[in-house]
């Protein structure tokens, strides 16, 4: 006889119909990317931010485009609800609410720089398929190199906004001893824009970045010349375990422990590093400590960059604990208490960042 079967289960077709839109939602936002991208390339944002309503021939003489193209560009943001469409006018607006996040660079919800950082995700995305199979790290250096710049636009924003009116004042004592004059190491410092941001603002101290990339290296010596504070910053290349000097007042890491390999390690050699009042700041990826909580919009974009960028950084190196970008407070704080530190905190934290210190 044959073997009785089991009919599948009948499908909720409401459930059904919901997961297609939301999937037609999900690629219609995937692809609208790279209409971000090129808006905020050619200038169609911030023209229609300073000159309010524009039909779509006025868009293009304004920004020198062809007027085809930016037609089917506005029909697309106005779809997406990026824009607003008037048919009695044919005027497409940007909103006020909708300018700081497409439009202002100086704004701390600016977020071009996110879809450029997704622009290289898709660019790597054979290489860390070939990963998931092997197990193998992806090094930060052997990502599309567009990738540093886009990740520096991103933070730069936050930075810019919070770290010396918010995140250093959240701080015991340390905002005194930089108005002082105190020495500075900011570790894993990318492209240096967190580096000059606290050395513009506290000139009496002295700075030193480390990043074990040589390009961002390259690059942030560049910045500090053109930011008017080569005299009292400069950028090496050093890992975060094996940096030199000692006897510095503030350490800090923005956005990058959680990519290195060995973050104990790292810890432990920042620690020895600081004079025995000195004081380490970290600057981690918003998250909650247990994976449910983190499942929301903002923890969904950065598990997708954990994917693609933090973890296979992480496996790269030695040790490879592979932290990812979501590891929240409990597992930062384990990390700084077998490193050494005998105090970690909570300082402070906003919608993206959450910021520790920790003392010796």
């Amino acid at each position: 006889m044959a073997a009785a079967t089991t009919a599948p289960a009948p499908l909720d077709e409401a459930k059904l119909n919901a997961f297609v839109g939301k999937m037609v939602g999900d690629v219609g936002a995937t692809l609208t990317g790279a209409l971000v991208i090129i808006g905020d390339r050619l200038g169609l944002y911030r023209a229609l931010a300073e000159q309010g309503p524009l039909t779509s021939e006025a868009l293009a003489q304004s920004t020198g485009t062809h007027e085809r193209y930016v037609r089917e560009w506005l029909a697309n943001q106005a779809a997406s609800g990026y824009l607003e469409y008037d048919p009695a006018t044919r005027q497409f607006t940007l909103p006020p609410e909708h300018q700081p996040v497409l439009a202002d660079e100086t704004s701390p919800v600016m977020l071009c720089g996110l879809y450029q950082i997704a622009q290289t995700l898709y660019a790597d995305e054979p290489a860390i398929t070939d990963a998931f199979k092997s197990g193998r790290g992806f090094g930060w250096h052997e990502h599309d190199s567009r990738l540093f710049a886009a990740t520096e636009r991103f933070f730069r924003p936050g930075y810019n906004a919070h770290l010396v009116a918010d995140w250093i004042p959240a701080l015991d004592g340390v905002e005194a001893k930089l108005r002082a004059g105190a020495s500075v190491a900011d570790v894993g410092c990318g492209l240096g824009t967190s580096t000059i941001v606290m050395a513009k603002a506290f000139p009496a101290s002295k700075f030193v970045g480390f990043d074990y990339h040589d390009g961002s290296i390259a690059a942030a010596r560049r910045s500090a010349e053109r930011a008017g504070v080569g005299d009292r910053v400069r950028f090496e290349v050093a890992s975060a375990q094996t940096f030199p000097g000692s006897g510095f007042d503030f350490i800090t890491c923005f956005d990058c422990v959680h990519d290195m390999g060995d973050p104990v390690g790292a810890a432990a050699h920042m620690r020895a590093a600081l004079k025995p009042d000195g004081t380490f700041m970290m600057v981690e990826p918003f998250a909650n400590d247990k994976l449910e909580d983190n499942l929301n919009p903002v923890g969904r974009v950065y598990y997708a960059a954990s994917t693609i960028l933090c973890t296979p950084s992480s496996l790269a190196q030695e040790v490879g604990l592979g932290l990812g970008a979501q590891a929240g407070e409990e597992r930062m704080r384990a990390v700084f208490t077998q490193a050494g530190f005998t105090q970690f905190r909570r300082a402070t934290e906003t919608p993206f960042n959450l910021v520790f210190e920790a003392r010796p």
